[in-house]
């Protein structure tokens, strides 16, 4: 069963790693297409900028949502590798059930924000805005889930005695 869902974890975020793909490649054929429109035919589409920009607000959103899944977020890592193990454990548990509390809010009042709003894109030929926007919870819901497995993940890891913090970025990297 936990096999099944290793296997799920890693097939979701590799679908969302495509999707952030597809969605740059998006972004640039839009903002590509509409400066070649604007500057060649002097007619320039006026959905063009406005996709792009669709494109490049769901990319930094998903993506967001991966890196909190791959814990790779800003946090506390320089902290971690300096606390003994026991602490360090502690207070990058705490940092992910907070991730997940933030998920849980953006999920209620993103979904309450998308929902209500009213207004329409007429250079969309009036989209609703609230069908854009439901990136907000979409991401909140990813964002939970994600610090939630990391949470469990790394829960796991210490019963094991597997776990490890963060080691310095200079090592890392393979500095002094």
């Amino acid at each position: 069963m936990l096999d099944a869902l290793k296997v799920l974890d890693l097939w979701i975020r590799q679908l969302l790693t495509w999707f952030c793909a597809i969605l740059l490649a998006m972004m640039v054929v839009f903002t590509v297409y509409t400066v070649f429109m604007r500057y060649v035919f002097e007619n320039p589409p006026p959905w063009g900028d406005q996709m792009a920009v669709f494109s490049c607000i769901w990319l930094v959103f998903i993506a967001l949502a991966l890196t909190t899944r791959e814990k790779e977020h800003i946090a506390l890592d320089m902290l971690y590798t300096y606390l003994p193990l026991k602490w360090s454990f502690t207070v990058q548990q705490a940092w992910n059930l907070i991730i997940c509390a933030l998920g849980f809010v953006l999920l209620v009042y993103g979904y309450d924000t998308a929902i209500n709003n009213f207004g329409k894109y007429w250079e969309l030929n009036y989209l609703p805005k609230k069908y854009p926007m439901m990136i907000l919870p979409t991401t909140g819901a990813l964002i939970m889930v994600g610090s939630f497995v990391a949470f469990l993940e790394d829960w796991a890891k210490y019963r094991k005695g597997e776990f490890v913090a963060k080691e310095p970025l200079d090592e890392a990297v393979g500095g002094a």
